[in-house]
């Protein structure tokens, strides 16, 4: 089955759209550009236009919602939930606080010290989410960050909106968070597995193959900076509103939507040691790699090289 590839940039990070018919790829960019700058539109905490940014600027009051930023913010608090709340979307202080406080390419890569104190973060039940009324209500001081999820439910949404337009089968990868749709080549699409999203596709690298649903990765190693000599990421532990302390520098999960893919990926890594058990117990494929080097595959993850 042949395949046409278009590469770019989006949502700050590298991004790679795929599709089987190659005839259609053109309507299939089309498609999947406006997803994106919808998503860009509603969801940057980066761009002071941006719904997010002013729903931040608006405490205490009861804010109207575009039906892209009220699903975005559903995602959110469902990943709060179904990870118990080691996903959370009131991470943005803490997280402009450790350093990430403008679009990652221009985080400055080393720094001055910072003074960060251990305490959690507001919490996710703090946000008052209306999704009938598509209202959301947040109290002063909290700031909500849709990072962890909205890079992942960009990924779904385009690759389902690459599909309506070129029918086929579509893959559609943001920053490591794939989202898979239609029909897969023979033998389903392989996915690489790795640290670093841009790295170069390679014959011998671990990869996985799937034909359908989600794959993500979360990583401590490739968004990070060094402050004071100290090395920070952007993976916040909501009990402490710090970069994460983990067992796990990188964690890849499958799942039956990019969303859930990157829940589970997320929130192992903020879970640490416990994250075997958890992932096992939800029936959630990963792969985990330690801070050296070791892997660990829970509920079927396949071993190197079964993709061959």
């Amino acid at each position: 089955m042949a395949v046409e590839t278009v590469d770019g940039r989006a949502l700050g990070c590298a991004a790679r759209l795929v599709v089987t018919n190659p005839r259609a790829v053109r309507l299939a960019e089309i498609a999947v550009a406006g997803v994106l700058r919808e998503i860009d539109d509603a969801c940057s905490r980066f761009r002071p236009d941006s719904e997010l940014s002013l729903l931040n600027a608006s405490p205490e009051r009861d804010v109207a919602l575009s039906p892209t930023l009220a699903v975005a913010l559903g995602v959110a608090l469902r990943a709060a939930r179904l990870s118990d709340g080691a996903v959370d979307p009131t991470v943005g202080s803490a997280v402009i606080s450790a350093g990430y406080d403008r679009d990652f390419a221009l985080v400055a890569a080393d720094g001055g010290a910072l003074t960060l104190a251990a305490r959690p973060v507001p919490g996710w039940h703090t946000i008052a989410f209306d999704p009938g009324r598509r209202t959301a209500r947040l109290p002063a001081g909290v700031r909500v960050d849709l990072g962890a999820t909205a890079k992942a439910l960009a990924a779904d949404l385009a690759a389902d909106a690459a599909l309506r337009a070129a029918g086929g089968g579509v893959l559609v990868s943001l920053g490591g968070d794939v989202a898979l749709r239609g029909e897969a080549p023979a033998g389903g699409w392989r996915i690489q597995v790795g640290e670093d999203s841009t790295a170069p596709i390679a014959a011998g690298a671990e990869a996985v193959r799937a034909a359908a649903g989600g794959v993500a990765t979360s990583s401590t190693t490739v968004r990070r900076w060094r402050r004071g000599g100290a090395t920070l990421h952007h993976l916040i532990d909501p009990r402490t509103g710090l970069p994460a302390d983990s067992t796990w520098r990188t964690v890849t999960a499958a799942a039956a939507t990019c969303v859930d893919a990157n829940i589970a990926a997320t929130a192992a890594i903020v879970m640490g040691a416990a994250a075997p058990r958890w992932l096992a117990a939800a029936g959630v494929p990963a792969r985990l790699v330690d801070r050296a080097g070791r892997v660990t595959r829970v509920a079927g993850w396949p071993e190197a090289g079964a993709d061959r």
